[in-house]
């Protein structure tokens, strides 16, 4: 049974713009951030292939995706709460 949460480009396009985003708050841009988006993309989507032709990897493949975007959601809630709660 595959439950795997990464099932359609959509979602790995979703975790492109958020890694993308992350490296903007890390201070990439110009044409470095334009190019690590391209490559970005590119990877992701060689791996949602890779994913789809070889089902077992698929499954490492949705953990390692999960992952991410937990990292980069727990990041962003971090910036969020921080802009916005009171300082002492």
């Amino acid at each position: 049974m595959d439950i795997n949460i990464f099932s359609n480009s959509a979602q790995f396009m979703a975790l492109v713009f958020g890694l993308v985003e992350f490296l903007k708050k890390l201070g990439l841009k110009g044409n470095a951030l334009t190019i690590a988006s391209m490559a970005l993309g590119v990877v992701a989507g060689v791996v949602y292939q890779v994913a789809k032709i070889y089902p077992q990897a698929g499954q490492w493949i949705s953990v390692g995706a999960f992952g991410l975007a937990v990292g980069l959601a727990a990041s962003g809630l971090y910036d969020f709460a921080n802009a916005r709660w009171p300082k002492k």
